[in-house]
This record gives C-alpha cells, structure tokens and sequence, in this order.
C-alpha cells in the first residue's frame, strides 16, 4: 500500500490550463471510475476546484504510476501529455500526506485561511464514499485529513480577519457599528468592487440597498440584484441622509461628495453616525470629510491596509498550524505502519484457531472413547483452551500492533517462529 498525490493548482497551471483539466460535476464520477482501472491503483478521490485539480491514491509502490496517471488525465481531457506534465506535482508516502492536510487546512490555498477548501474536500471524498472508489486506506486518510482541518480552525486563528476588500469593508463596519442588521447600505456608482462589498454587508444583515448610478438603467439592474431602491444620480446627496453605510465607486475624475456636502447632510442627520467606503480611483470622495464628527471614510489604500495586517496575522497562525499538520502526519504514518503487520497477525491468528481445532478434536475423540461427555463439560472445556490460545497469542500480536521502530524486526522473527507466510494462512 501506498500513498500517492498528484495534482495541479495556481501555481503550477494558469487558468486556462487548471479549466481544461478539472473534472465537470458530470465527469468525476466517470473520472473516478476510470482511476481505479488503471493498472496499480486501488483506491482514489478526485479534487477538483477552480484553483487545483488534486488526485489522491492508494495504491501499489509502482514509480510507474504517476506515469498512468499523466497519461489517464491527458487522454481523459484530451490535452497535450507535456502540457500536464510540466504543471504536475507528484507527492508520495508521508509527503503526500502532508500534502493533503496543508490542503484541508487551506495552508495551501490562494487565500491562506479561506473555509471553502474543506467543504470541497468532504463533497470529493462522499462521491468517492458513494462511487465506492475509497476504501479502508484513502477512508482513513481522508476523515483524518478534515480532522486535522477543523483541529487547525479550532487551535489557531489563521481564519480569522478579513483578507479580501469586501470582507474588510464589513470587519470596519462592525466596529462601527456592532451590528449590522437593518442599516440602509447607499450603493453609489456600480464598480465591481463596490458592488462586491455591497453583497458582503448584505449577507452580514443590512436591511435596505439603495442605489444611485449615472446610467440609470445599469442602476436599475442593480438595485433588483439587491432588492433594493434606485435614485437618480443627482439626487443621491437628498437620500444620503438616510443611509448609514456608503460605497462609492463612480470613476469621477473629481470629488462627488465635499466636505461642505457632508456638513449640510450630518445637520440633517442629526449627528447621526455614517461609515463611507471610497473604492475609487482617483478617489471621489474629499477626504477632509473624515475629519468631521461621527463620520467614518475610509479609501481603498485604508481597505488594503486591514487586509495585509489580516493576512500577516494569519501567516502567523500558519506556523502555529504547520506544527499541527507535522504531528498529525506522524499519527497518520504509525497508523499506515501497523497495517503492515495486519497480513501476519491474521496468519499468526488462523495458526492457533487451527492448533485449538485440531487439538481439542482429538481430545474429544479420546474422551468418548471412555465414555460419554456432557455438553457444559464440553463447552468448558472449548472456552478454557480458546483463554489459553488467546492468552498465548497476545503478547505477539500486541507488540506487532503497537511497536513502531522494530515492527519490520518482529514481523519477521513471528513469521520463523510460526512458520507463517504473512498471507494469512499458516
């Protein structure tokens, strides 16, 4: 049995290459089905997401298989073998382990931290459940590797604080304001970005979308995408007055809004608090705004400044779960090291459960020559002898199970003494 990875992610393909070797949700089982025909493999799961295409097998310690596997991927989607063998990665034994549980634990996702790599992992590993392509070994490995996952998730902090603009929009809104639910967001030109921070307020309870765009009728599109109102463009500064989050993104070549604006609307507001999002470049929003009370403006270089904060903070939970993942690997490989006494201890048990039959057959045999024996005697003495049969085999198969360093020693010195050939059969 062996343990093998091969894949491809972001840094080894680009996106073109990464979308024609991914599995569509039509092809994996297809896929998995074709993997457990190939000569060697006996077990297999297929990842496959928008920024990695991973494959993880058990199977026999053939270097040729990697080979197979190039070759199944190439033919599978009908790409240039050199074009997937210059992106393919191959890891074995306990590196591919590794492998696997930085995966789960997203310390090899683009974005360190991100929770949806896990989720992807577990719906892999039931189609394989399902496609009854995973067995006793990738069964193991699998549950231990989203194990390891949530044990990082729970001891470290590497996914906590934003690490995207939008994310970061909503970590500032909530000091500001704690809660989010039933403020009104005013959505002020519709940039990508800003739309995108809209959508993560929304999810984090913002009641009302109100939107106001120079081309009404992208503005239109917008607001139904929300549920929400749109205002023309000219009268946004009137309706500011109700709204307690702002994001603009216009593309004005000049400030939308002025300080002198915001002095008229705060009286209006009543000095109630307001939180302003300017993502634009240049920016449209004067930034002396920020200066008056109970109004909070921040830019995009004031977004990306949480965001690397944030993301050196989860660099420094990645160490913390690196050391994790280490230990968990060597839990892992004790656990695959012991598999390897399995053949002997199952010989070493069929040997005594014979010796018993034989042995008490005979006795049986000589015991009613001299005459009846009666069942309970009988019974009693079937269990004394399978005690003593168990009780004999037990120190050598507990030391088989349990001792790591000399289990390779011990298999073979049981094998000469019992004249076992590992196979299960004495």
């Amino acid at each position: 049995m062996n343990i093998t990875v091969l894949g491809l992610n972001h840094r080894t393909a680009d996106v073109e290459l990464r979308e024609k070797l991914a599995f569509s949700e039509e092809k994996l089982p297809i896929g998995l089905s074709g993997l457990t025909t190939v000569p060697g493999v006996h077990e297999a799961v297929i990842l496959s997401t928008c920024n990695r295409v991973e494959i993880y097998l058990n199977g026999d310690e053939d270097p040729g298989i990697a080979g197979r596997i190039e070759s199944f991927l190439s033919e599978f989607h009908s790409v240039e073998p050199g074009r997937v063998a210059e992106a393919l990665y191959v890891h074995g034994g306990s590196d591919g382990v590794r492998h696997l549980f930085r995966v789960a634990s997203s310390l090899d996702s683009m974005v360190l931290g991100e929770p949806q790599i896990l989720g992807q992992l577990k719906d892999a590993f039931e189609l394989a459940l399902d496609r009854h392509t995973s067995g006793i070994v990738l069964n193991k490995l699998m549950k231990k590797a989203i194990s390891v996952a949530k044990r990082v998730r729970t001891e470290t902090r590497i996914a906590e604080n934003a690490v995207s603009i939008g994310y970061a929009a909503v970590e500032l809104a909530k000091k500001i304001f704690t809660d989010l639910s039933g403020k009104e967001c005013m959505l002020l030109g519709a940039g990508e970005m800003a739309e995108l921070a809209a959508k993560h307020l929304v999810s984090s309870g913002v009641r009302e979308v109100t939107v106001a765009n120079r081309t009404y009728e992208r503005g239109c599109a917008l607001a139904r995408e929300f549920s929400g109102r749109i205002v023309r463009f000219e009268n946004f500064k009137d309706e500011l007055k109700h709204a307690d989050i702002l994001i603009c993104s216009t593309g004005a070549q000049n400030y939308v809004l002025t300080r002198a604006d915001m002095e008229k609307i705060m009286k209006e507001r009543r000095r109630r608090s307001i939180f302003i999002i300017d993502i634009s470049v240049p920016r449209n929003i004067d930034p002396a705004i920020n200066d008056l009370d109970d109004v909070y403006l921040y830019d995009i270089d004031d977004l990306q400044g949480v965001v690397d904060t944030n993301l050196d903070q989860r660099k420094q939970e990645a160490f913390k779960a690196e050391e994790i993942v280490a230990e968990e690997v060597e839990v892992f490989n004790s656990w695959m090291k012991s598999l390897d006494a399995v053949p002997t201890i199952v010989a070493l048990r069929d040997m005594a459960e014979n010796v018993r039959k034989d042995e008490l057959e005979r006795l049986f045999n000589r015991l009613s020559d001299m005459g009846d024996i009666g069942g309970p005697q009988k019974k009693a003495i079937e269990q004394t002898v399978a005690t003593i049969v168990n009780k004999l085999i037990h120190p050598p198969t507990y030391a088989l199970k349990t001792d790591n360093e000399d289990r390779d020693q011990l298999i073979a010195v049981i094998k000469r003494l019992y004249g076992l050939n590992g196979t299960g059969k004495g």
